[in-house]
């Protein structure tokens, strides 16, 4: 009887987020000059944005999202995204109203996740398991940067072509990510929804695009050793793998092996708390860059140029 009433409570609430998300979630289908892309997309806003991937969006301009109860709306893409594979479109007429959004950095593995979209064409399907994993890492480029996706959510919950830009909700249905990849049988991941993607978002619904700036490092997380630890409270910190040669961290003087602790004495921990820091309003202002190199402190002072789209 017990395993019964397990199964119960979780059908109860698988069937809760489904019956919540299902109107939310459209079908969409995007005409591109390298053909047509299909996926999902979330109900973004009241007045009429979507969410999708950029991946989903492609080159295109826009296309047709359609939702469970039959309404289909000319979708007109107002902003991509390709180092965070999100986009966002605002349809021509009313579609229904905007799921809650939560928060993926209160996830933990084990929880429970629903995946919301349209697989293979068959729209509002839904598949349900935990988070296999947090902090993963997806790489992802433009035409002229490569970024790295940090804190990605896998998950067991089974996704195939056409989940993309679908909804990945917790147990109270609220949207904690945008699946993105399938990785594997019975592997899947999605882009988080925290501080940085709201931003993000932001940025795309107001200006179209995310204006980023750019140092000129690639990096890796590397621990520091005890007594470095010790002394800057702080497990851990970025090292420098490579310098881009004229980029504004070599005109600052930093060098492959350097250990980087902080921008603007904000701790860096990993690869997503130095990409934190690099949005519009560091371009062009002085930045202190503070670093251990051969076991000495070292502090420098660069300016961030643009990331070119």
């Amino acid at each position: 009887m017990m395993d019964d009433e397990v199964l119960d409570a979780y059908s109860r609430v698988v069937s809760g987020v489904a019956e919540r998300l299902i109107p939310r979630v459209a079908s969409l289908r995007v005409v591109g000059r390298r053909g047509d892309s299909s996926g999902s997309a979330v109900v973004l806003t009241g007045d009429g944005h979507l969410l999708t991937n950029a991946h989903v969006v492609d080159d295109g301009s826009g296309g047709t999202a359609e939702f469970a109860d039959g309404t289909a709306a000319q979708a007109r893409v107002i902003g991509v995204d390709r180092l965070s594979d999100l986009a966002v479109l605002r349809a021509d007429r009313d579609i229904p109203d905007p799921p809650e959004y939560g928060d993926a950095d209160k996830l933990k593995v084990g929880n429970l996740v629903v995946a919301v979209g349209n697989p293979l064409g068959l729209a509002g399907s839904v598949t349900a398991g935990v988070v296999s994993a947090l902090g993963r890492s997806l790489p992802v480029r433009s035409e002229t940067a490569s970024r790295i996706i940090e804190d990605v959510i896998q998950t067991d919950a089974a996704l195939n072509p056409g989940n993309s830009g679908g909804a990945l909700a917790d147990g109270n249905g609220r949207v904690v990510g945008i699946n993105t990849a399938v990785a594997g049988i019975g592997l899947g991941l999605a882009v988080p929804m925290n501080s940085t993607t709201r931003r993000i978002i932001y940025s795309l619904l107001h200006d179209g695009r995310v204006r980023r700036a750019y140092l000129g490092l690639v990096t890796t997380p590397a621990p520091l050793r005890p007594q470095l630890a010790e002394r800057f409270g702080q497990r851990n910190a970025l090292r420098v793998v490579e310098v881009i040669s004229g980029s504004p961290a070599a005109e600052a003087g930093l060098r492959p092996g350097d250990l980087v602790l902080a921008v603007d004495g904000t701790p860096l921990r990993d690869a997503q708390s130095l990409q934190r820091q690099l949005f519009a309003d560091a371009i062009g202002r002085r930045t202190e860059i503070t670093a251990v190199r051969n076991g000495a402190l070292v502090d420098v002072l660069a300016e961030p140029a643009e990331l070119p789209d």
